[in-house]
């Protein structure tokens, strides 16, 4: 099976996504702190349902939607059973140390889980991002339905991306990068775990919420600029190696 990596970006929901995610987290501390549980539980359903109808209706990628639907429900069915509003977090927690685990672990086999993402979407040794020259995720978001129904045709067109002369991880400068990033991101996720693990157990439900959010879309903000920064630097690195047989690479006379 073949992966078409502009595809896989062309399903990512950017910001927009990222905030429709936050929602039903958002209703449910809402809703609780005002009518309880059940108030709560019905809220944080409601909002996910409202969210996958509204992109459906907009005619735009659903696939997070569907993921924000699975993992409400999931959440609330631990919450409703359990009835305490604090477990409605408990697959957050555990979804959050799994992946921090995970990211960590791929620094023993050294293939950093940052640079593998990082260069299937975007290999480094074309260089399209050394230039900070990326598709403004705005003009993303404003693009009409049309030209999403015309994405499939327009892959199809695609040239194949050129091979690597080296593999990313036979390149020291790229391969210690994404260690650093992957490090970055798997201690994220596991502050974020440990933090809710702690309010947890001290069942403050309030702190759960406002530390879920906190800990959510400000702090990936913050991580998905630092690594495109480091990546950008990265594509810089590898796009100015000439190669062997191009005229810069042959060696000057001396003076």
């Amino acid at each position: 099976m073949t992966f078409d990596r502009h595809l896989v970006l062309d399903q990512l929901g950017g910001w927009r996504g990222m905030v429709d995610a936050s929602l039903p987290t958002i209703a449910f501390i809402v809703a609780n702190g005002i009518g309880g549980l059940t108030v709560g539980i019905w809220a944080a359903v409601v909002a996910a349902v409202l969210v996958f109808l509204l992109r459906l209706v907009r005619k735009e990628s659903i696939q997070q939607a569907i993921s924000g639907l699975f993992a409400v429900a999931v959440a609330v069915v631990i919450a409703a059973r359990t009835g305490e509003a604090r477990d409605f977090f408990v697959l957050g927690i555990v979804r959050n140390a799994a992946i921090g685990v995970v990211l960590l672990g791929s620094l023993l086999v050294r293939w950093p889980l940052v640079g593998v993402v990082a260069e299937f979407l975007a290999p480094s040794h074309l260089g399209a991002m050394s230039g900070h020259r990326l598709p403004s995720l705005r003009n993303r978001l404003r693009a009409q339905p049309a030209e999403a129904s015309t994405g499939a045709e327009a892959g199809a067109e695609r040239e194949p991306d050129a091979p690597a002369e080296q593999h990313w991880r036979d390149d020291p400068r790229v391969l210690r990068a994404y260690g650093w990033l992957t490090v970055l991101w798997g201690g994220v996720f596991l502050l974020r775990a440990v933090v809710q693990w702690v309010l947890y157990l001290r069942d403050s439900v309030g702190l759960l919420g406002t530390s879920s959010l906190v800990l959510g879309l400000p702090l990936t903000a913050v991580e998905l600029v630092v690594t495109l920064w480091v990546v950008s630097r990265l594509h810089r690195h590898r796009a100015e190696e000439p190669a062997a047989d191009e005229p810069g690479a042959e060696e000057r006379p001396a003076a």
